[in-house]
């Protein structure tokens, strides 16, 4: 299981992801360009020095990081075909954020295997990023038995 971040524009939610990655032992796949300098002092804050254990790999761009995934391509998103209640997630599966501002390109929602959605109360539009990483690591986690020991 990974969390891949396509152009991440705020770089607290970056170092906060990265945290979330280090801490339960999955890896973290930033795809460039980004809208801040990697380790920017914002990232590092919300990181702390739990960032340096994340297993990162950053790609030059989508056709890179295309190229290199291994496993499903699960796009978090607004528009999303499948509740994440209902979604079932597998061990090598790759869940994928876009940024902050922009979500992601259609050619990117087109390439995703899966689609999902967070519920949520009508009139709300969506979470905090490293929040909803968060909440669907943890269900995708919890499906596939992933839980660090």
């Amino acid at each position: 299981m990974r969390v891949a971040l396509h152009q991440p524009d705020i770089a607290g939610n970056v170092g906060t992801i990265l945290r979330l990655g280090a801490c339960l032992g999955v890896g973290i796949d930033l795809i460039e360009p980004m809208g801040f300098a990697f380790g920017d002092r914002a990232m590092a804050r919300a990181g702390m020095d739990y960032a340096a254990g994340a297993d990162v790999v950053r790609h030059a761009d989508w056709d890179a990081f295309a190229g290199r995934v291994g496993g499903r391509i699960v796009l978090l998103t607004t528009k999303g075909a499948t509740r994440m209640d209902a979604a079932r997630f597998e061990p090598d599966d790759v869940l994928l954020f876009g940024s902050e501002s922009a979500g992601v390109p259609p050619a990117v929602h087109a390439r995703a295997d899966l689609r999902v959605a967070i519920p949520m109360r009508a009139g709300f539009r969506s979470l905090n990023v490293a929040v909803a990483a968060a909440i669907v690591l943890g269900e995708a986690l919890r499906q596939t038995k992933g839980w660090p020991e």
